[in-house]
């Protein structure tokens, strides 16, 4: 910005710095003629984030002016690549006319476009929503309280919540994705937000809670909010009120299209962690892409809105069973019947009205939006007739929620062209007929060639000069054109309007008439045509609430179409959900893996119960581990939305949260370690999991040392298994871990199978049950490309430690240890003795001389050992022990 007083600047410049004070953080597009020009350090930015060229525009206040500008009709592409880069853009058109301006055109701030207040066709993905959130912070009882609120601006759906502490802001954040999120200036999490983009502050009077409230009451023209079950939601109400002003003011208008608002109850849905969505891969994959993820497979939807709603129960399943099986009626109809190959025509008919119908509201709407709502009214009259010969009780109930607007449709046939202009400036939006004023106008512009050619012909016989030309250019309007070789023989009411090289032109009365009824009829003509289309959209106004409803109605009928589609076509089963307990899948396969692998995939089977509640999974690296836990999630994520499952059978008790500890990665940013990393995802299960969540952990414990970390593994399987008792499966590589099978009364041993061909390992994905035998880790090695003198050295390593521990060379690696183990702990069971959590541990010596194990250890030098010194010497003192 300019280091000099802004009287010092030209007229023009302090206008600019008038409108620029307005918005200091946003840019400026200042429109000048047939440009919109950035200054000073927008145009710096705005040159580098576009790629355009900075220049100068002379000098103000005695410095260069830096300039940066774009042609007013390419601004569109040049916003929506501002707005995904997460800028907000300001701007100013002309609003005075420069013919009569007495120094600077007049300008006025026309938009504000960010992020999270898009509606326009040209700025938004087609399936993903666009969310403005809002985020407002309180303290009570010492606990750190959210408010959310959050708006779909290109729907009209407003929604608030809160959560307590950071871990939950954190996990919803990852939820919900926003494209902007406000916050007030003092917001104390700083450190979940630094990584979100386009976060935008605000005093921190845009939260007071009285004038958000009124703010709410004005909007929905009730008395109070109770009628929204959200009264007691302070926080969540605080920050509702300062994003639906921040709305308004970026709208620069009312928003008649939000008319209610939500309040999302956690207790409702099945709740799913940051690290569980990342793992999940539900709708972005581990690189941050979107192949090979869950939404990828399931969306084969016929509209925009029916994707984005999809997308919507993916990431918030639900725990409501009766919710839940009229869904899976719904599903089981289509599917058994195959009726879904019939509503798949009408429904892409459809489109996306949804945002259609708030741009409708914001009165941006296109003309093309006109006739694709057109075309989404036309197609339900087949939609309810294809719903009438239904009977599940969910269609019977939408088929009433879509409502078929015969007049409306009807009006929008005969008002509009069949191929509108895609802005009203450019006219010709209006099909003949339509609106008799507006064709006597349209008659006076499109019979002018008519009328010139007729002139011509007769002016030429009147005057016997054939070289005799009627002709019209932008400039001088219409005219009479003769050559210079017989402009003398111009009759006398001839008046000369424009002379050239070769040829004279005039005007006569008749003509110069014509010329002001044809010029004016066009810009009537174009003034008529937006007091229609104004009025058009008045009439469409007043029933946007039945559009709205029936809108909603299509998306959900439009996922549940899927749904059977997906199941038919994939061989999904309906699964049982019920509140009985247990998990209990035959034949499950991951639907993500079996769509992309070229060979069959292997299914498999799972057993949970109250005395078989944990499993232990082991089994080579590359076995499946992995595959088969998160297959098992995804398909009690599936059930919990209404979707059939992938299995041949399922029988599933309704959970309240997923959860995974899978994977290992640092967080460079946030200055943790992998194991740092691991131990705060492992901390957050252990904390929340409850007897109705399931819990899916692998190889826990494996960023630390050898004993640190088998012990921290050992203590959270126990922990799970004895005080929280929830559903778990817990792949390791400790295979000392397997012998809580033996001890616990609700824990089990599964592995993963392989077989050794001459040198090379195959891999079988089959479950069974037992603890492996074998972790296959030199093989997958050598597969990975690991030097072969790397891999022989390994081999020779292997045998020492064979020798050291007293294994034979045809054992497993960890045989020796599992079997000390075993029998050292053959018989016994953990007993809790008392409410307070005592974690049980095997007793490694319990049979052990205790003087001579006690001199060994004194023995060793722990200050300057190795790693690989301290196993040796591990293994070395175990062997000493007499086996009972």
């Amino acid at each position: 910005m300019s280091k000099t007083p802004v009287d010092n600047h030209t007229p023009m410049m302090r206008q600019y710095f008038g409108l620029k004070s307005e918005h200091p953080n946003q840019l400026l597009f200042y429109r000048m003629g047939d440009f919109y020009e950035l200054f000073y350090d927008d145009a710096k930015r705005a040159a580098k984030l576009l790629d355009i060229t900075l220049t100068a525009r002379g000098h103000s206040g005695g410095l260069p002016i830096p300039m940066a500008g774009i042609p007013f009709h390419a601004a569109e592409n040049y916003i929506a690549r501002l707005v995904r880069m997460g800028e907000s853009v300001v701007v100013a058109e002309q609003t005075g006319d420069p013919a009569t301006s007495k120094g600077p055109v007049d300008r006025q701030i026309a938009r504000i476009v960010t992020p999270g207040t898009l509606s326009d066709e040209a700025f938004l993905e087609e399936k993903r929503e666009n969310l403005l959130l809002s985020l407002a912070h309180q303290t009570r009882k010492g606990l750190d309280v959210f408010g959310f609120s959050y708006l779909d601006m290109a729907s009209g759906r407003f929604c608030l919540f809160e959560v307590d502490g950071h871990e939950a802001l954190a996990s919803e954040l990852q939820r919900l994705s926003p494209r902007e999120i406000l916050v007030s200036e003092d917001f104390p999490a700083r450190r979940v937000l630094k990584l979100e983009k386009g976060v935008s502050e605000l005093g921190p009077w845009h939260f007071d809670y009285e004038s958000s409230y009124r703010q709410l009451i004005q909007q929905f023209n009730t008395k109070d909010l109770s009628g929204f079950g959200c009264e007691a939601l302070t926080a969540a109400i605080a920050s509702a009120g300062a994003l639906l002003q921040y709305a308004k003011d970026t709208q620069r208008s009312a928003l008649p299209h939000i008319q209610s608002i939500m309040v999302e109850h956690k207790d409702d849905s099945v709740l799913i962690d940051g690290a569980t969505r990342r793992n999940l891969e539900i709708d972005v994959n581990l690189t941050g892409g979107t192949s090979n993820t869950l939404i990828e497979v399931l969306d084969t939807g016929a509209t925009p809105m029916g994707s984005r709603l999809l997308k919507r129960w993916l990431h918030t399943p639900i725990r409501d069973l009766h919710e839940i099986q009229s869904r899976q009626q719904v599903v089981s109809e289509l599917k058994s019947t195959q009726t879904y190959n019939r509503f798949e025509t009408p429904l892409k008919k459809v489109g996306d009205l949804e945002r259609i119908l708030s741009r409708i509201a914001l009165r941006s709407a296109r003309p093309r939006d006109l006739l694709r709502l057109r075309f989404a009214l036309e197609a339900v009259p087949e939609i309810n007739a294809l719903l009438d010969n239904t009977s599940a009780p969910r269609l019977a109930e939408l088929n009433q929620r879509i409502l078929a607007q015969p007049d409306t449709a009807a009006t929008l046939a005969l008002a509009l062209v069949e191929n509108p202009p895609s802005v009203v400036r450019d006219g010709g939006i209006f099909a003949k007929g339509y609106d008799a004023e507006l064709d006597e106008l349209l008659a006076l512009s499109t019979n002018a060639t008519d009328f010139l050619a007729e002139m011509e012909r007769s002016e030429k016989e009147r005057t016997g000069i054939s070289s005799l030309k009627v002709g019209f250019n932008r400039v001088h309007g219409y005219y009479i054109e003769i050559s210079r070789l017989h402009s003398d023989q111009a009759p006398v009411e001839y008046v000369r309007r424009q002379t050239l090289k070769n040829a004279e032109r005039f005007i006569t009365p008749e003509l110069k008439a014509f010329e002001d009824k044809a010029l004016s009829a066009k810009s009537k003509s174009l003034a008529r045509e937006k007091a229609l289309y104004e009025r058009l959209l008045d009439q469409l106004n007043v029933i946007l609430g039945e559009l709205q409803t029936t809108s909603q109605a299509l998306a959900q009928l439009d996922v549940l179409n899927t749904f059977a589609e997906r199941s038919s076509s994939l061989r999904f089963c309906c699964p049982e959900l019920h509140n009985r307990g247990g998990v209990n899948i035959t034949g499950g396969r991951h639907p993500v893996v079996e769509s992309v692998i070229s060979e069959p995939f292997v299914p498999n089977d799972l057993e949970l119960h109250s005395k078989r509640s944990l499993l232990m999974i082991t089994g080579p690296n590359m076995g499946g581990k992995s595959t088969y836990m998160r297959q098992i999630a995804l398909i009690t994520l599936l059930a919990h939305t209404g979707c059939f499952v992938p299995a041949e059978s399922a029988s599933i008790s309704v959970v309240d949260r997923i959860f995974t500890r899978m994977g290992s990665s640092d967080d460079l940013a946030g200055g943790r370690s992998t194991f740092m990393v691991e131990m705060t995802e492992t901390a957050n299960i252990l904390n929340n999991a409850s007897k109705d969540s399931l819990v899916l952990m692998d190889e826990v414990g494996r960023g630390t040392s050898t004993f640190d970390g088998l012990s921290l593994a050992w203590a959270a399987v126990d922990y799970l298994a004895n005080r929280l008792k929830c559903y778990v499966l817990f792949a390791t590589h400790y295979f000392e871990l397997t012998t809580l099978a033996d001890q616990l009364d609700n824990a089990a041993n599964v592995h993963l199978t392989a077989t050794e061909y001459e040198d090379d390992i195959v891999f079988l994905h089959k479950v069974h049950e037992g603890p492996a035998s074998q972790s296959y880790g030199l093989q997958v090695a050598q597969l990975a490309g690991v030097p072969r003198d790397v891999i022989g050295h390994a081999k020779l390593k292997l045998k020492e430690l064979e020798v050291i521990t007293g294994i034979e060379p045809d054992q497993s690696e960890h045989q020796g240890a599992i079997k000390v183990v075993r029998k050292e702990t053959k018989g016994r069971k953990i007993k809790e003795t008392s409410n307070a959590y005592q974690p049980q541990q095997v007793d490694m010596f319990a049979q052990a001389e205790q003087t001579a194990l006690q001199d060994a250890l004194n023995a060793l030098d722990i200050d300057n050992m190795t790693p690989l010194d301290a196993i040796t010497a591990l293994y070395r003192l175990k062997s000493q022990l007499p086996l009972a």
